[in-house]
């Protein structure tokens, strides 16, 4: 740096503007290296939807807005991590298919081995974000936090929800508490455990429940905790993503009056591994329908008992039908959705009906 031919206050003032901007510069970079660096992946869903109107909650048209635009969306969220994006899928995510959540996982499994990443976001659709939330909850082995995250309002429709629920997913990422805890699902300013939350109401932006209560809430950047998930997850579970290449197909039967076998029959035929009877109440099985299932289970096929009661079933083992003497398997409290994920998961490696059983009692 050169000075020559200015005077000594024009030197003296040059010298101390470098001097300044080195420090400023030093203060940006070391800013940016204290913020934790989180990745979003992108998926599609009404979170990058769009409507035709603002009075369009409704009615539009899912998977629309890439990552790039939904990050430039929220300036805010440079004060809170640094944040970079991958669009992964563009779709709605009712038509997410196993081969998705596999391609999902080992990319969220690679980035999670990064030493420069923190923590992920996933945008998501709100149909499938419990199935995908308790899959990643499973099957990637790391402490630390994965956040799925969705809306239930386009971001073209007035009270748009989806700003806000990004805003705070990516701080629960970022966060030093939230490692260890398993895989999140934050929306509506509460932070739930991806193993047990459910879509509840498909209208109205307060949809996702758990019948154990919220893990904590996160309001304007700090999180605050309540309980901890006591199932075996991530870093303790016996599944890996990385050894993962393919899901065997299980189906669910819906059951409810006036059932017939069609179904079940049905998917048997079609090469199913497993069934979940979603039954009432305590996954009841009509006694029309018990030889059918007695019969699956002669040869080969899976017969899992879930209940299909909106706000948490809860299926005792041996109470309403004998499960051990029939050789059947009971979902404990996940509903049926949740338990086709855990059925897929764990017919990877192993198909015995107590192995099976032991693995939903303690997942």
């Amino acid at each position: 740096m050169k000075f020559s031919g200015l005077s000594g206050f024009a030197r003296a003032l040059c010298f101390s503007t470098a001097v300044l901007s080195g420090v400023l510069g030093a203060q940006l970079v070391h800013a940016q290296a204290a913020k934790p660096n989180v990745v979003i992946l992108a998926t599609g869903g009404t979170i990058a939807g769009a409507g035709a109107d603002a009075t369009n909650s409704a009615t539009y048209q899912a998977a629309k807005v890439p990552v790039d635009k939904l990050i430039a969306g929220i300036p805010q969220l440079t004060n809170t991590a640094n944040v970079r994006g991958e669009q992964v899928f563009q779709i709605a995510s009712e038509s997410f298919k196993n081969d998705n959540l596999v391609t999902l996982g080992k990319r969220v499994s690679a980035l999670a081995k990064q030493n420069d990443v923190d923590g992920i976001v996933i945008t998501h659709g709100t149909d499938t974000t419990e199935e995908t939330a308790y899959f990643l909850n499973l099957v990637v082995k790391t402490d630390k936090p994965i956040v799925v995250v969705a809306s239930m309002r386009p971001g073209t429709a007035m009270s748009a929800d989806g700003m806000l629920n990004l805003y705070n997913a990516v701080s629960v990422a970022g966060s030093k508490d939230a490692r260890g805890r398993g895989t999140f699902v934050v929306m509506n300013d509460t932070i739930q455990s991806g193993r047990d939350v459910s879509k509840m109401i498909n209208i109205r932006p307060d949809a996702f429940v758990s019948p154990w209560g919220p893990l904590g809430m996160v309001v304007e950047g700090k999180n605050y905790w309540f309980r901890k998930l006591d199932k075996r997850h991530t870093t303790t579970s016996e599944f890996d993503i990385d050894k993962i290449n393919a899901l065997p197909l299980v189906e669910i039967a819906y059951a409810g009056g006036n059932v017939t076998d069609t179904a079940h029959r049905a998917f048997a035929a079609a090469g199913a591994k497993a069934i979940i009877h979603a039954g009432p109440g305590n996954g009841s099985v009509a006694n029309t329908l018990v030889p059918t299932l007695q019969d699956l289970r002669s040869k080969g096929l899976h017969i899992i008992r879930s209940s299909h009661v909106n706000a948490g079933g809860f299926v005792v083992r041996n109470a309403e039908q004998p499960d051990d003497k029939y050789d059947w398997v009971v979902a404990h409290d996940l509903n049926p959705q949740k338990a086709r994920i855990l059925a897929s998961v764990a017919l990877t490696a192993t198909n015995d009906t107590k192995e099976l059983q032991r693995i939903f009692m303690e997942y």
